[in-house]
């Protein structure tokens, strides 16, 4: 549960990460080498990940001070926080309150630093006379706001699933869907904006092609 969790609240971070980093590079080109120095990026970088590591700790250590039988049934394919909790003898209210507040900082808080990231670039480019420097710019976005799209899709068809008076299967499903599809996409998405990977792709069709 606490590796789920931490690698849950790391990719979180470094979307937001990456969403600033788009906003420098847009936004502020002339200042971007500047500001996202090699130092720089490692730095944000480690206080992701540092941050991500730390956050699920609280949650895992009262989760562990609870009351179980002798054998407890978790109804999900792994150690989900609140599948774990409900499975347990003890009050569950402050466990799920804590749950709660750690998705809201996980979920909402690095979804709200995005859209605001996005806010000023969607301003910037607007205020770009050429049609090609707009292109330019949104492609630069393109993979990251795929990327995203999908990661917070996922949270939501997550959360209805739960939320909603749904069968259990369907929040399990959900919540599949949450923490398999992003990791699956992710290499697609960014491997393909990579040049010598289309130019690699394209020589094998062509190749197919002939043959």
């Amino acid at each position: 549960m606490y590796l789920f969790q931490s690698f849950t609240c790391s990719e979180a971070f470094i979307l937001v990460v990456m969403a600033y980093d788009r906003y420098v590079a847009i936004c502020r080109p002339l200042h971007y080498p500047v500001h996202m120095t090699p130092q720089t990026n490692t730095a944000l970088a480690a206080s992701a990940w540092i941050t991500a590591l730390l956050l699920p700790v609280p949650a895992v250590v009262k989760t562990s001070q609870m009351v179980y039988n002798d054998v407890a049934y978790i109804y999900h394919c792994f150690c989900d926080h609140l599948a774990l909790v409900q499975s347990s003898c003890s009050d569950t209210t402050p466990q799920t309150l804590m749950g709660f507040c750690i998705a809201m900082v996980v979920s909402f808080l690095p979804l709200l630093l995005v859209l605001l990231s996005y806010v000023r670039i969607l301003i910037s480019v607007l205020r770009i006379n050429s049609k090609e420097g707009r292109s330019k710019a949104f492609s630069t976005c393109s993979s990251h706001l795929l990327v995203v799209g999908t990661y917070y899709s996922s949270i939501a068809i997550a959360y209805v699933a739960y939320r909603a008076d749904l069968p259990l299967d369907f929040h399990i499903m959900g919540n599949v869907v949450y923490s398999i599809l992003t990791p699956i996409l992710n290499p697609l998405i960014y491997t393909l904006r990579n040049k010598d990977v289309k130019a690699a792709i394209t020589k094998i069709v062509y190749l197919k092609s002939v043959m």
